[in-house]
């Protein structure tokens, strides 16, 4: 059966159905006589999503485990779908060498560590990433086969990070939700990959992108920014990227509560009599990120400091065997061996030692049993994105006896205040709290971990997946009717390609009226303090180089940006300063008394709302207020006098301004900027961008057609220019997006 005749099956009437895509199939598949047989994979995410699957009817699009390049042999490993059935699968192949280099590689030895803070353990790698690249798009292709604009689409997890970016290539107007299971890095982490845009683009491809904690989504929200130039509403939560928005929102996963309650109400608790010292427990997957040595370190810290608890007191370490055959877990295992056996020979006693360790995995019903058993739960990873360990543990304590110790680095500790929080890498801290754990008042004991409980029952797996499907649902709403690009979007979308081909981009700015709105008065055209703090980020941008192009005078336009290091071209290009530049107009000299006389007959045009500029090489007669009926004949006259004085006249918005009869303008200005810093052939190795609002703008214009590229802000009337934005706001967003240095990679 195909799949979309499949689709039909499953779906109900006026509702879509939803598609699940993780990395892998929630299922075992194995060939046993010639047949396949399918195992449920454990865990509490696969229990969650399958009854909403089914209560919604939908689709799990993964990988089902086995190597593969053949489609047909890789739908083999998929139960056979029948007519009653509401959940089907869809095998996703993947060859030897893609799960090598997506998984293993890419995923597992540069983005795990990375995003869990491990900068020495990333491994950064052209060839994994390409990989990475191609079965994330793979993914892609099967999503937009079983899908339809009705369904909603929920990726899962780090290792399709990149996966909507292709959805939305291939399939543009489906609803697509991420969540992210690992913690997401700050941006001075995050920047390190050198992929980290394409992620984010990613990532902002989605109608909602949830994650594990507050912090993480304010990570994500400040990557966006600063990396692409998006505009953040942390307040609301959403950034706004290529004319969508995506919310960006924390929904802290859950356990099955109940399930957990029922386990626990069948296994003995430790305080029913059971003979043996108190127990301290700890449970982990053998991985870096959860801090085994550290911890051990601390027990012994423990024992050294309090020693009136050895043999009354014993630690249990359960590691669940991972990722056996990769040599560093090898190594760890080899140094938590080697701990353990040092910590055990130094304390251990006559049938006592401290440490119980336990290298093996082990069914539901243990682990609870191993939880009800324990006085207290050291739950203390390096860094985590949540840890459903800690959550698990508080839903065995039926009687409210255990204490929770958790360490800070985890997702949980956001929610779960009432444990007792630790930095993992303070043993002597560690230490302490166990102490403190120890002798805690069993009226503090009860109190803090019966609120812990109510809120693990509260925020449970399945209310957790019925909240994010709810958001998600809201998200691609508000999102359907906002994809309209604004025109910062467009401008962008036509720049990038252009921009994207020369390693350095030279931007010239006009200021008022396109840094900042036109005003009455110049000195009220102050730059905004978002637009001030964009210009010295593009000022620190590598490969990015920013002049201000204005008709004011040099000081004035200086004084007004105030940014040191800048280009600044005063007086419509006559004045030049900037790093490596010094340059004023050597004919100036012989119009000072003709600019200078000039302005004093100006000044004798004594209509109200006219007054006078002078700018050194300049002077200019502004006309704003002067009453709508008098301007025209106020400004013949500026221009007779400015001619009678053998000056230019030229009419700007507003303004009548006279300047050396110099062949020399803001154009010829913007050529000598770029040969003196970039050289005679910079047109081979720079992009050259102009943005201005005026008529002296248009010599830029003109002076770029066909080597660079200018933008006219305001109505879009007859210009030279080959864009154009509607106001300075817009500019400052284009700003941003240039700022961050977005364009310095491909689109995708």
């Amino acid at each position: 059966m195909g799949a979309r005749s499949a689709s039909k099956n499953i779906r109900g009437e006026g509702s879509g159905q939803l598609v699940v895509v993780s990395n892998r199939l929630p299922f075992i598949s194995e060939k046993r006589k010639g047949r396949m047989q399918f195992k449920r994979s454990p865990g509490g995410l696969v229990a969650a999503l399958d009854p909403a699957l089914s209560r919604r009817g939908g689709v799990w699009v993964g990988w089902p485990g086995a190597e593969t390049e053949d489609p047909a042999s890789a739908a083999e490993m998929v139960p056979p779908v029948r007519s009653s059935d509401r959940v089907r699968y869809r095998a996703v192949p993947l060859s030897r060498r893609e799960v090598a280099g997506y998984y293993g590689a890419f995923s597992n030895r540069t983005l795990w560590p990375l995003f869990h803070y491990f900068l020495a353990r990333t491994e950064i790698d052209s060839g994994s990433w390409e990989v990475y690249e191609r079965v994330n798009e793979r993914f892609a292709e099967a999503t937009a086969e079983e899908s339809t604009p009705a369904d909603l689409v929920w990726i899962q997890d780090y290792q399709l990070m990149r996966m909507a970016r292709y959805l939305r290539r291939m399939a543009p107007n489906r609803r697509v939700a991420f969540f992210l299971h690992i913690p997401f890095p700050s941006y001075d982490v995050f920047r390190i990959l050198p992929w980290a845009r394409h992620l984010m683009r990613g990532l902002l491809s989605c109608d909602l992108v949830g994650c594990q904690s507050q912090e993480h989504a304010d990570h994500m929200m400040s990557c966006s920014e600063q990396l692409l130039g998006a505009t953040v509403d942390r307040g609301q939560g959403v950034v706004y990227f290529e004319g969508r928005p995506t919310a960006i929102q924390a929904h802290p996963i859950g356990i099955d509560f109940e399930l957990f309650q029922r386990l626990g109400e069948k296994s003995v608790p430790a305080s029913s009599g059971v003979a043996g010292p108190v127990e301290i427990l700890s449970v982990d997957r053998l991985d870096y990120t959860k801090g085994i040595l550290a911890r051990l370190r601390a027990i012994e810290t423990f024992f050294d400091k309090y020693p009136e608890y050895r043999r009354k007191t014993v630690f249990v370490q359960l590691c669940v065997p991972s990722r056996t055959s990769v040599e560093e877990y090898q190594q760890l295992k080899r140094e938590v061996d080697e701990a353990v056996g040092r910590i055990n020979g130094r304390f251990s006693d006559p049938g006592w030692s401290p440490i119980r360790y336990l290298v093996r995995s082990v069914n539901q019903r243990e682990l609870v049993a191993l939880y009800r058993r324990a006085r207290v739960g050291l739950i203390n990873p390096l860094r985590d994105g949540m840890n459903l360990v800690a959550k698990e543990y508080v839903a065995a304590q039926l009687e409210g006896r255990g204490v929770l110790i958790l360490s800070e680095m985890a997702g949980a500790a956001e929610e779960m205040k009432e444990a007792v929080l630790v930095n993992p890498y303070d043993v002597d801290e560690v230490a302490s709290a166990i102490r403190r754990a120890l002798v805690m008042p069993e009226a503090e004991r009860r109190s803090r971990m019966l609120a812990l409980r109510h809120r693990v029952k509260v925020g449970n797996v399945q209310s957790w997946v019925r909240r994010f499907v709810e958001s998600a649902e809201a998200a691609s709403a508000i999102g359907a009717k906002a994809r309209v690009e604004s025109p910062t979007d467009v401008v962008r979308r036509k720049l990038l390609p252009w921009l994207s081909k020369r390693p350095t981009a030279v931007l010239f700015f006009d200021y008022d009226g396109t840094l900042t709105p036109i005003v009455t008065r110049p000195e009220q055209a102050v730059l905004s303090t978002n637009a001030r703090r964009l210009l010295r980020r593009a000022m620190r941008t590598p490969n990015l180089d920013v002049a201000i192009v204005s008709g004011r005078a040099l000081d004035d336009v200086r004084r007004m940006i105030g940014i040191p290091g800048l280009t600044y071209v005063g007086n419509h290009g006559f004045e030049i300063e900037g790093p490596g530049i010094d340059f004023q107009h050597e004919a100036l000299g012989a119009y000072e008394s003709a600019v200078e006389a000039a302005s004093r007959e100006l000044r004798q045009i004594k209509v109200e709302g006219v007054w006078v500029e002078r700018k050194g090489a300049t002077v200019t007669v502004h006309v704003r207020e002067v009453a709508e009926k008098d301007r025209r004949s106020v400004e013949k006259r500026a221009e007779a006098i400015l001619a009678r004085h053998k000056l230019t006249p030229t009419t700007g918005k507003r303004i009548v301004e006279g300047r050396p009869p110099i062949d020399w303008n803001k154009g010829y200005a913007v050529l000598h900027v770029l040969a003196m810093r970039h050289g005679v052939d910079w047109i081979s190795k720079v992009r050259a961008l102009y943005v201005g609002d005026d008529v002296t703008d248009e010599d830029a214009f003109r002076s770029l057609r066909g080597m660079g590229k200018s933008i006219r802000v305001g109505p879009a009337t007859h210009t030279e220019a080959d864009l154009t934005l509607p106001n300075p706001e817009a500019v400052v967003d284009l700003l941003g997006w240039l700022a961050s240095g977005a364009f310095d990679v491909d689109r995708v």
